[in-house]
């Protein structure tokens, strides 16, 4: 694979990335959780595990109920696994909290958009 290839790969991913925060940022649970495979699990550390679109859309309106927005991801790092996966690391912060992105996982579905099959990600702050 090709350094242009991966950047084309990479580009995708930070276009579904934003479709998640954008979601985040204005609300919308449904469109987070609608970024996440139907089978993805979620590590939210100090908080659980969240396996599957309904879990993980809960934890997201949740969050959003109890006044978090403005997520921002800072200095994220993108690996081209292959041609289907990629890893994302950062650091996060929003209005409330912050802290650390272990491994989002995002993998090409069949329609050609890459989703979350992994999140793991820690509060620090």
């Amino acid at each position: 694979m090709n350094e242009q290839d991966k950047a084309d790969i990479i580009a995708k991913v930070i276009r579904a990335s934003d479709i998640w925060k954008q979601g985040f940022n204005s609300g919308n649970a449904d469109v987070c959780a609608g970024q996440y495979t139907p089978d993805a699990v979620m590590r939210a550390r100090p908080f659980g595990t969240f396996t599957g679109f309904d879990a993980i859309r809960e934890f997201w309106q949740n969050l959003i109920n109890d006044g978090f927005s403005d997520v921002d991801y800072i200095e994220p790092d993108y690996q081209v696994i292959d041609e289907a996966s990629v890893l994302l690391t950062s650091r996060w912060r929003m209005n409330k909290a912050g802290g650390v992105i272990h491994k989002e996982l995002w993998q090409q579905q069949a329609n050609g958009e890459f989703k979350l099959t992994e999140d793991d990600f820690e509060v620090l702050e």
